[in-house]
């Protein structure tokens, strides 16, 4: 009993809450023991108080005969040796040198590290001192998975420091905005109307697609992907793949950039007079049918008008009724316009005009006969003149009134 006492009075100076400097003796399996100096007792470090890595390896945190600088957590007393001991923490008192070096701090960006998704957001940890990222804050837009960015470092602003209420919050999402702010202003400063410029595809979407351009997504709107109509996005470009596209419009202040990716590949107009010219007869599809007629395309990415006038020899009251879309149709080339890039056709020229039948060309020929003046008819008898002598009187004296 005597000796027990006397060791707990040599431990006395030893309290809870004291940073001490200790030696490592031994590492086992998830702890190792210390020798804390000028005690004489010794202590024991846990491998969750050294890190909060779960799947970390201790033998790759501590040494034997390293010398460490610890938190004394609280005293262990043996049952069955009376043996007296302290559980001792690296990674706590990194975090009070944490808290005390974050007190003030708010708004400054640090770098720190994700360690687990939790509920709501991100849990990192910045010098041994565990942080707490909301989802809402995590990037300009909200991230449902937030376990992609587990075991990444990456910098974050400070928000709330509580050393008291064990708070500390930051946010990812404000560094994001501001690094884009900056980068967006360095880009509109390079950029002119006009220009080509090398890009990488970073999303699709149904109206077209978004293409990085080093700090600001420029959108090729559907209709200038590609020469063709009606083509899907995604068989044009895929994502990640890098592309050549035209800049058709700036605005900063929306921090808008309209791109064009078929003004740097030849269009089917380009060199058309070589392609086609009129009295050309050529094989075409039906693409298009309207009330004036049909659009056949004649060449990639060239479609023709043929009037309702000029399908058939034959009154057509409606193009559908003769033509329909996907139908294969031979064509003569009547005119071919490469500034308003555009091509008239006739089917019916290739026809042969049907033989009228006897009546109604009869009649054709009646209409088309220029009428003459009717003549005045010769009378056949002459009106009584007054100076032969005869009255009315005379005429009609014997008829009795």
């Amino acid at each position: 009993m005597n000796e027990f006492e006397d060791l707990l009075n040599s431990v006395s100076q030893v309290e809870p809450g004291d940073v001490v400097t200790a030696e490592v003796l031994t590492v086992d399996a998830n702890q190792a023991n210390v020798a804390i100096s000028g005690t004489g007792v010794e202590g024991v470090l846990t491998l969750r108080e050294l890190t909060n890595d779960r799947d970390a390896d201790i033998n790759d945190l501590v040494k034997t005969g390293e010398t460490l600088e610890l938190l004394v957590l609280r005293q262990v007393v043996g049952k069955d040796t009376d043996t007296v001991t302290y559980l001792v923490s690296k990674k706590r008192l990194e975090a009070r040198k944490a808290w005390d070096k974050l007190v003030g701090r708010e708004e400054e960006v640090v770098t720190v590290k994700g360690t687990r998704a939790v509920k709501g957001g991100l849990s990192v940890e910045f010098e041994g001192l565990r942080g707490f990222i909301p989802a809402s804050m995590l990037d300009t837009r909200f991230v449902r998975n937030t376990e992609r960015f587990v075991g990444q470092e990456f910098d974050a602003k400070i928000k709330e420091v509580d050393p008291k209420e064990n708070r500390f919050i930051l946010s990812r999402r404000e560094v994001v905005e501001a690094e884009a702010a900056a980068a967006r202003a360095e880009v509109f400063g390079k950029l002119n109307v006009g220009d080509v410029v090398t890009g990488k595809v970073a999303r699709i979407t149904s109206f077209g697609a978004f293409i990085d351009l080093g700090g600001v997504d420029g959108l090729v709107h559907l209709t200038e992907l590609s020469h063709e109509r009606n083509v899907s996005p995604k068989s044009v470009v895929t994502v990640g793949e890098e592309i050549e596209v035209k800049v058709l419009d700036l605005n900063e202040e929306e921090g808008r950039v309209s791109l064009s990716l078929k003004a740097t590949t030849p269009g089917p107009w380009d060199g058309v007079e070589q392609k086609l010219a009129a009295g050309d007869v050529i094989e075409g599809t039906v693409k298009r049918l309207t009330d004036f007629g049909a659009f056949v395309e004649v060449l990639p990415g060239i479609d023709g008008l043929v009037h309702i006038s000029q399908i058939s020899h034959k009154r057509v009251e409606n193009p559908k009724d003769v033509l329909s879309v996907g139908q294969e149709v031979t064509v003569k080339v009547l005119e071919v316009n490469p500034a308003n890039e555009r091509v008239s056709l006739s089917i019916k020229a290739l026809e042969e005009r049907p033989a009228k039948e006897e009546g109604q060309e009869k009649e054709e020929k009646r209409q088309s006969r220029p009428r003459r003046p009717k003549r005045q008819e010769k009378r056949d008898f002459e009106l009584p003149e007054t100076q032969t002598g005869f009255s009315m009187a005379d005429l009609f004296g014997d008829i009795e009134l």
